[in-house]
């Protein structure tokens, strides 16, 4: 985020305390615009990240005869809805079966939170992150299951505190039952 952007978040931030009846000169709001800024800067840190930029993150090693399933479960992620902008959060579980080379296991967290990062629909999310995994890595297959809690249904709309939604995006060999059925005993354990 520039100088200007922050600049026009900090004003933006300002006409919305006006707006809603707050005063932004009160000592408890005279530092919110700054600090709104930068949680900002952070939050949608995710746009910074170009496919070569991905790509290039995306450390790999070769496959010393690993062709079974590999698996990060219970990834925590925070993300934001593009239609309320209020977060959805929750865990995510990344699978792939790798074929040449295999990926730092950091580098699957990574890869989450970049597209964890931008305005998000849970659906799209959980496909992005499957796709860059098998574009990047170009593995046997790559799949995706995210579970997760939105503060745009707990919070307003609705009011459902315990609901959680599940997307999955099974890519190449996880088109198979066998592999698909593996993944998700895999998840439950």
């Amino acid at each position: 985020m520039t100088d200007v952007d922050k600049w026009t978040v900090r004003e933006g931030v300002r006409h919305q305390l006006m707006v809603i009846g707050e005063n932004p000169q009160r000592e408890g709001l005279i530092d919110t615009p700054d600090r709104v800024a930068k949680s900002l800067a952070e939050l949608y840190s995710g746009y910074e990240w170009s496919d070569n930029e991905i790509k290039k993150m995306m450390t790999t090693f070769p496959n010393q005869g690993c062709d079974e399933i590999v698996l990060l479960r219970d990834h925590t992620f925070y993300s934001n809805c593009e239609h309320h902008m209020l977060p959805f959060y929750g865990k995510m579980h990344i699978a792939y079966i790798p074929n040449k080379e295999i990926v730092g296991i950091s580098k699957l967290c990574r890869l989450a939170n970049v597209y964890s990062r931008r305005l998000q629909v849970q659906e799209v999310l959980t496909q992005q992150i499957a796709t860059a995994l098998m574009e990047h890595l170009q593995p046997l297959g790559a799949a995706v299951v995210v579970e997760g809690k939105h503060l745009c249904m707990m919070m307003r709309g609705v009011h459902q505190q315990d609901t959680i939604m599940t997307t999955s995006c099974m890519l190449g060999n996880f088109k198979n039952e066998k592999a698909r059925h593996e993944l998700f005993q895999l998840i439950r354990r």
